[in-house]
């Protein structure tokens, strides 16, 4: 993979783009699609965000997130956009089966990819050009340097700015999380110096949600959070049957993983959500407990240090059974 800065000379030379990133997109990656996407056009490239997946209905206050293709329903379209494609941005994922059924469309072609990505373990040989850096707060804080690197910092205008700054205020939990160093904050006031609303934002991503999720919040945290206080522990599993009686979608549970995090001397919080075809995980740690490792050595996922996602084919029962026996064997880096 060569270093993304070899592409600069070539981003004045109109081309057809398409932008893709993970499944069930989050406000980092909804948010630096559509940040890369605004910027793109405005130098006269024709640009696609294609999304592998459906999205939470509290990202579509994003300007531009109703041009975005949800591959799932449109997959004819999307395709033959992608095989005209002359340059593919992959943001916020750097493996091709974090797009769920998008993957093989995304290897069988011959444009060039590029990756622009902050978690760990890229598949480098699968891309052309690209960054990756696990030391940066989000992959929108990542186009921010991309833009203002390639020397058109001029072209952050209002839209660019509400999509950066909605991926950088969640992925730093909201300036909290270790990985807020300086560079966020000049970013930030760069972008406020530009006429950035924060307020309108945060409003957007956290007072945007129906009563349901707020009953469903208090049940779950009533009746299906266990602590484990000997291992410095906490699980949360949620039921299919939950989910169908609070009319659960996409993005409800966004944040839910990290309320157990509030309880003294907790370092790492399990959730675990049954879904149709799998039983998906979120793991989130204090600390020096290693989340990444965590997940990939017994969920098949991957992530950052202090917060990863894993997945499993097995029953509920049987994948909290695993966890379990996973945190005891892992005592020793708990205590």
């Amino acid at each position: 993979m060569q270093p993304i800065q070899d592409i600069f000379p070539l981003l004045n030379e109109p081309k057809q783009i398409a932008i893709t990133m993970h499944q069930k997109p989050d406000a980092d990656a909804m948010g630096s699609t559509l940040g890369l996407y605004h910027f793109l056009k405005q130098l006269g490239h024709t640009v696609q965000v294609i999304s592998p997946t459906n999205w939470a209905r509290w990202l579509n206050w994003m300007e531009g997130v109703g041009e975005v293709l949800d591959y799932e329903l449109h997959k004819t379209k999307a395709d033959a956009y992608l095989d005209n494609t002359d340059w593919l941005f992959c943001l916020d994922f750097n493996r091709f089966d974090r797009t769920k059924s998008m993957a093989p469309k995304i290897a069988s072609l011959e444009c060039t990819k590029i990756l622009i990505d902050h978690h760990q373990e890229p598949d480098v040989a699968s891309f052309q050009y690209g960054i990756y850096n696990t030391a940066k707060s989000s992959t929108c804080e990542m186009v921010y340097d991309f833009i203002v690197q390639s020397g058109y910092r001029d072209k952050i205008n209002l839209f660019v700015s509400e999509c950066l700054y909605a991926g950088v205020v969640a992925d730093t939990g909201s300036f909290r999380f270790s990985s807020t160093h300086a560079t966020v904050h000049h970013m930030v006031a760069y972008l406020k110096e530009q006429g950035l609303e924060h307020t309108k934002v945060h409003e957007a991503l956290y007072d945007n949600f129906l009563e349901n999720r707020l009953r469903f919040l208090g049940h779950v945290l009533s009746n299906r959070m266990e602590v484990f206080y000997e291992l410095n522990t906490a699980l949360i599993s949620i039921p299919k049957t939950d989910l169908l009686k609070y009319d659960i979608k996409t993005g409800d549970t966004e944040g839910l993983v990290n309320y157990p995090l509030s309880i003294q001397g907790i370092k790492l919080v399990g959730l675990v959500i049954d879904r149709d075809e799998e039983r998906k995980w979120s793991f989130r740690s204090k600390g020096n407990f290693d989340c990444n490792t965590f997940a990939r050595q017994y969920f098949s996922g991957g992530g950052h240090f202090n917060a990863s996602g894993g997945r499993d084919g097995e029953s509920l029962p049987e994948t909290v059974r695993k966890f379990k026996n996973a945190i005891n064997e892992n005592k020793t880096l708990l205590q």
